[in-house]
């Protein structure tokens, strides 16, 4: 007996416990509508979720081909679209594709104060309010996929093709949900370890079994491209692991997954001398990367923030703004020990935030984090802060001049110029760029890579195209020719949008409750009928 076929005979024992007050209740219906509902509350989704990213951790530990990828979202559609077209293209397999929540875009975009920019000041309840809106609509595509097989079921029965309806039956059973892992963005946890759980705990609620927090100071959080980032000493950042960790565990999520993210390697300030109690503890290590210059008692100045170190007098480089500099070429160094002092305390991933992308920098990095965590992973940002094409025609171009080879007939800080789209330098880039994902699993310990913003730009460089033609020349053709013909061509299921709005969803159930006397809306004179 299928689990379709159980599901109908419990349903049906249970409305014959209720007797005849309970014999217009369907239990076909009944079963079709928990199917519809496979996962209850937030906390089924983070704990099945959970399971998944660490079976995947483990696979990519012994593989590391199978790196995970994800697109980050602003919407509950933008996700939905994302899964949808993920099944279509990949025979129904959703394996190592994950959505990531990217703060910058709550800020940029769900924000009620307007657009903001990536820097903590937008409302943090948006953040688990998008988590519960991705999951809504991952959801309803899973009821609308499913309620599309119970109607070729039911033409099956109709038409007495018994082979088709054992067909259709297996994909009910064996349906796959297009629910996904999200990694979700808690940007520096909007406040101290107390607010921090706090939040964690609503992301968790939400669906989230993947929480991202990064060590900059909160109120004075920068996006990871931008300048003037402030880092945080690692104690404090550590109590925000661990407060995290304590609401995954109180939750019952107990595989949830952290990944802590470093921004030293393009933050040069710290608001914060780090407390240390002995030479060469965690605080003493963060000390040691700060701006001094050794000083005598004599030339101490009013005001003057000094540390002891070696013996030895030192008065950190303080800012007109009250921060503390760390000295130059540091960068890495400390993301190196930001890296292996959060996963030593309880973070299961790492990110660190690069100026650029390219495999050796980030490789260099990762051999030194292994030599102490071996099996130290990494999340990483695929940013469209990036310009990836200069970058990697710059990159070719210098291994090209490395190995002796002529590149007089380019011109190196003009190499995103078009003109050089057809060379054999472009295309040296180009497949660069289509294996960089592939490489730096391989070659730098990459286990998911993540692209922050992609339908940020894709909105907007449809939006223009389409209102380009719509308003120029080509008026409504512009739309039919850019849009709607490609829809159809392309079987992008939104062509048909009341039916993705969950109008037949909402027939089937008229028809649940009503029977006969069911007003539906899927009749002869629904225009939906135009695209067959």
């Amino acid at each position: 007996m299928s689990t379709y076929e159980k599901d109908i005979e419990a349903a049906s024992k249970l409305c014959d416990a209720h007797g005849s007050s309970w014999d217009a209740i369907n239990p076909e219906y009944v079963a079709r509508m928990r199917a519809q509902n496979r996962f209850k509350t937030g906390l089924d989704i983070a704990r099945y979720t959970a399971d998944i990213m660490r079976k995947d951790m483990e696979n990519y530990d012994n593989d590391s081909s199978k790196y995970t990828q994800s697109l980050g979202c602003w919407h509950g559609f933008i996700g939905q679209q994302k899964m949808i077209s993920i099944k279509k293209h990949f025979e129904g397999n959703t394996d190592r594709r994950y959505l990531y929540l990217s703060g910058w875009m709550v800020a940029a975009l769900r924000s009620e104060f307007g657009p903001l920019p990536d820097q903590s000041m937008h409302e943090k309840t948006a953040v688990a309010g998008l988590i519960e809106e991705l999951y809504t609509f991952l959801r309803q595509a899973d009821a609308r996929e499913l309620g599309g097989l119970f109607r070729e079921l039911d033409a099956a029965r109709d038409a007495g093709d018994k082979a088709a309806e054992k067909a259709i039956q297996d994909k009910i059973d064996n349906h796959v949900t297009h629910v996904v892992p999200i990694i979700a963005d808690i940007d520096a946890g909007f406040g101290n370890a107390e607010a921090t759980y706090l939040l964690a705990r609503k992301m968790i609620e939400a669906g989230a079994c993947c929480i991202q927090i990064e060590n900059q100071v909160s109120d004075e959080k920068q996006c990871g491209h931008q300048d003037g980032k402030v880092t945080v000493p690692h104690e404090e950042f550590l109590a925000k692991i661990r407060a995290v960790r304590y609401a995954f565990l109180e939750l019952g999520v107990d595989n949830g997954v952290i990944v802590a993210r470093t921004d030293s390697l393009g933050a040069g300030l710290t608001k914060q001398i780090a407390v240390t109690h002995e030479p060469g503890d965690l605080g003493d290590q963060y000390n040691a990367f700060l701006d001094c210059e050794e000083v005598s008692d004599a030339e101490l100045a009013n005001g003057d923030v000094v540390i002891k170190r070696d013996g030895k007098l030192l008065r950190p480089k303080r800012l007109a703004s009250n921060l503390f500099q760390f000295r130059k070429g540091t960068g890495e160094a400390r993301c190196i020990l930001d890296s292996v002092t959060s996963l030593q305390n309880g973070a299961d991933l790492i990110w660190i935030e690069t100026e650029k992308p390219h495999v050796r920098q980030i490789g260099a990095m990762m051999d030194e984090i292994r030599k102490q965590v071996p099996d130290a992973k990494l999340v990483y940002n695929n940013s469209p802060s990036f310009n990836w094409t200069l970058n990697f025609r710059q990159q070719v171009f210098d291994a090209w001049k490395e190995e002796g080879k002529d590149v007089s007939a380019y011109d190196r800080d003009k190499l995103m110029s078009a003109e050089y789209d057809d060379t054999e330098l472009s295309a040296a880039a180009d497949a660069k760029i289509r294996t960089f994902q592939e490489d730096a699993s391989r070659e730098a310990g990459i286990f998911h890579h993540l692209i922050t913003l992609p339908t940020y730009h894709t909105a907007a460089l449809s939006t223009d195209n389409l209102a380009k033609a719509y308003f120029g020349d080509e008026a409504m053709l512009g739309y039919v020719k850019g849009v709607q013909r490609k829809e159809i061509r392309e079987g992008i299921a939104c062509v048909k949008h009341q039916n993705m709005a969950g109008s037949d969803m909402g027939d089937d159930h008229k028809e649940y409750f009503a029977g006969e006397a069911a007003l539906k809306a899927a009749g002869k004179d629904n225009t939906m009928n135009q695209f067959g």
